[in-house]
């Protein structure tokens, strides 16, 4: 069973893919998640990969489980959504093997930027990491702040 402590996915890291495709996840994000515990990496419509960790991912599966199956529209954004998506667990040494369509619609090919979004965390090529840093207001994170009234 995990840990009941919630892991902050914050900061942002640079790994390169190893010779089998695998991506290094940093320790402090696996530090209170057993290796069976199942995330689930999806594409985020902005070309960059979005995952979940289980928490996240108990949410989901409450929210889908309430669509009717009667709801034909919604059954097919469902199964359209998920054959794009990926569940996995951290191997061994805290490794991740991304199915080739992920990191395709990525973009990633050797390097990788994760970057913490709190609850979540996203892989991004290098190139599409620095294209959203470049967007008006990232630089401003106080701006962030006093929007959400945080």
């Amino acid at each position: 069973m995990a840990s009941t402590s919630r892991v902050l996915y914050t900061g942002s890291f640079r790994h390169n893919l190893d010779d089998k495709g695998r991506l290094t996840i940093p320790s402090a994000w696996r530090s209170s998640h057993e290796e069976s515990d199942q995330f689930l990496a999806t594409p985020n419509p902005d070309g960059y990969i979005s995952v979940l960790p289980p928490s996240e991912v108990a949410k989901l599966v409450e929210k889908i489980a309430a669509v009717p199956m009667a709801d034909a529209e919604a059954q097919a954004q469902i199964a359209n959504f998920f054959a794009q998506s990926q569940s996995f667990a951290f191997d061994k040494q805290g490794r991740i093997g991304l199915d080739e369509g992920l990191l395709g619609h990525a973009g990633i090919t050797k390097e990788a930027v994760l970057g913490g979004s709190l609850t979540k965390f996203n892989i991004f090529s290098p190139e599409r990491w620095e294209l959203l840093r470049k967007q008006p207001g990232a630089a401003n994170p106080a701006g962030f702040l006093s929007r959400y009234q945080i």
